[in-house]
């Protein structure tokens, strides 16, 4: 792999600091689950940022299957990161391409659930995930890519919320690997703003 390419443990820690700056915030939240948290994580600011960006499509893709034709996400979350990771990829000598897995089906058209450059049937295919909670977005598409035939062995998120995401996906005979998990953002936000 290029060196240019390759991250280390500055990264890690420029990444965590970015993330408990501009995804974190304390409070009094409902989240998408229904539960309440006194912890928001959005990926966004980060995930949407030039350097952000940079720093997640090195991690990321350090973490995709070796054997992956492919890595793919649910739309909007995960957009930007598998964009990220098959542009890091094609220029550090690991072409990997992206797919974006639609909420609802396309309505025109082909119907389509999936956008990006379809693999063959029976390829490998790693999904990002940028928060896991529950873990459901991200099985929702392992769901439709196993349904169009792909194979899905492992889940890479940026941040496991550490509320059962994990234990739902192990259940599903996944993997789930996460850079972060959310009290070393809490943690690291509260170091910051000492």
């Amino acid at each position: 792999m290029n060196p240019l390419y390759n991250s280390n443990e500055a990264d890690r820690d420029k990444l965590l600091n970015l993330l408990a700056e501009r995804a974190y915030i304390n409070g009094d939240f409902q989240l998408s689950s229904g539960k309440r948290s006194h912890h928001y994580v959005n990926c966004k600011p980060v995930s949407l940022s030039g350097i952000g960006l940079s720093l997640l499509s090195r991690l990321l893709l350090e973490e995709v299957d070796k054997d992956s034709h492919t890595v793919a996400g649910l739309t909007l979350g995960a957009d930007p990161l598998v964009s990220g990771v098959a542009l890091t990829g094609s220029v550090s000598e690991r072409p990997i391409d992206a797919l974006i897995v639609r909420k609802e089906p396309k309505g025109h058209g082909t119907s389509a659930w999936l956008e990006g450059p379809l693999p063959p049937k029976g390829s490998l295919v790693t999904v990002l995930e940028d928060v896991v909670t529950t873990g459901d977005s991200s099985l929702k598409a392992v769901n439709k890519l196993q349904e169009a035939g792909f194979v899905v062995n492992k889940i890479v998120s940026i941040v496991d919320r550490q509320e059962g995401g994990s234990a739902n996906i192990q259940k599903a005979g996944l993997k789930l690997v996460s850079l972060y998990m959310l009290e070393q953002i809490a943690k690291r936000s509260k170091e910051i703003s000492k």
